[in-house]
């Protein structure tokens, strides 16, 4: 004799299979990112907030202060690792910051990133002035997160705010 099994069963399974998956997939945690700049003269600068993983390669685009495509490759270390394959920017990016202005912007990391020998980096770089590798970098720790770090640039400090 066969056993039929009921349709709640099927949904049954079918939601603990979906809650197993969302138990196992890491979780984003968000962060307030305030970048303060120093007082200077010119156009807003494009500053790129990026993932660096453990050996010091880029992993992952972040946060992008402005949102002309035109200007990318003038962020030429981001933009040897972003210009390969150009994956889609357009819900991490918003205008360019003037001198002595400050942005707000989330970001969104990985919990298995944090106190794993990741970096974040803050590139910056204005239009007929000097380009920013690391105007600041940092270690991903928990206490590093809640820390303000300074700049060696056009950013005056960095600061990170957990949500």
């Amino acid at each position: 004799m066969k056993t039929k099994i009921k349709p709640y069963a099927y949904l049954s399974i079918l939601a603990l299979a979906i809650l197993t998956t969302l138990a196992f997939t890491p979780k984003p945690n968000a962060f307030k990112c305030m970048v303060q700049m120093i007082n200077y003269s010119g156009e807003g600068a494009y500053v790129v907030i990026s993932l660096i993983n453990p050996e010091g390669d880029y992993e992952k685009t972040l946060y992008v202060q402005g949102d002309d495509d035109e200007w990318y490759h003038d962020i030429s270390e981001w933009w040897r690792f972003y210009g390969k394959t150009r994956p889609s920017i357009d819900a991490i990016t918003g205008a360019t910051i003037g001198g002595g202005e400050r942005a707000i912007s989330v970001v969104e990391i990985e919990n298995d990133k944090i106190d794993a020998g990741y970096s974040i980096r803050f590139e910056t770089a204005v239009e007929d002035k000097e380009y920013h590798t690391k105007d600041v970098e940092f270690l991903l720790t928990s206490e590093n997160v809640k820390l303000k770090h300074e700049g060696n640039g056009y950013i005056r400090y960095v600061r990170m705010i957990p949500q």
